[in-house]
């Protein structure tokens, strides 16, 4: 029997939407690999916006997942920080904690966090050469200014911005005006390998919880 999994997930802002969609529906269906018999990772469900303290959010969003029929959902914000220490001790923990001691059965309680080191655009700079893809460059990483592990940039969306003002200073004023960082989004969460984001800390801890939810299914062996 081909077993089903309902995946939800709420972002902070809608280029986050455009990115990580691709991304967390890819990264469930490449762990569904070493599970025990078929299963069939259903298209993920975006979760409206909402705006409220941390906890209430987590707890709204776990609420209205379950009403979706959403089995696992992923709560993203970023760490805006040089680690996601602080993220998960005052952020993370308390909210996820919060749902898991509710007595309701009406709530989603299966939550994996997606908590990029600085901000989502750290994980966009995991595969350079796709950027500059996209970017339509031949320039080098150090003349475009990328060559630094992504999640040491303090400021990951201005260095791609600057990355970009440096490709545009070159072109026609037609390509300027087309090349825009919210262009970017949807396209290299698109194509970006998982490899390419296996190199990044806070990848391979959202990976990690991905697993760990497979496990408590009863999906795949410890």
């Amino acid at each position: 029997m081909i077993k089903q999994l309902i995946i939800g997930f709420c972002t902070e802002g809608t280029t986050d939407n455009r990115f990580l969609e691709s991304i967390i529906q890819r990264t469930f269906e490449d762990v569904a690999f070493d599970c025990t018999g078929q299963i069939d990772i259903l298209p993920i469900q975006l979760l409206d916006k909402e705006t409220s303290p941390f906890v209430e959010l987590v707890q709204s969003y776990a609420t209205k997942a379950n009403d979706l029929g959403v089995m696992v959902l992923c709560i993203h914000t970023d760490a805006d920080a040089a680690t996601d220490i602080n993220c998960f001790t005052n952020k993370i923990n308390p909210a996820f904690d919060n749902v898991a001691s509710l007595e309701s059965d009406n709530i989603c309680k299966k939550l994996v966090a997606i908590v990029p080191v600085q901000m989502t655009e750290s994980w966009m700079l995991a595969e350079k050469e796709l950027l500059k893809r996209e970017l339509g460059t031949s320039k080098t990483d150090a003349e475009l200014n990328i060559n630094r592990n992504p999640e040491s940039i303090t400021n990951p969306k201005q260095v791609i911005e600057d990355a970009i003002r440096v490709v545009v200073s070159e072109v026609t004023k037609r390509r300027r005006n087309q090349l825009k960082i919210g262009q970017l989004y949807l396209p290299i969460g698109q194509k970006i390998e998982l490899s390419s984001l296996k190199t990044l800390h806070s990848y391979n801890k959202f990976r990690d919880s991905v697993k760990q939810v497979f496990i408590d299914l009863g999906y795949l062996q410890p």
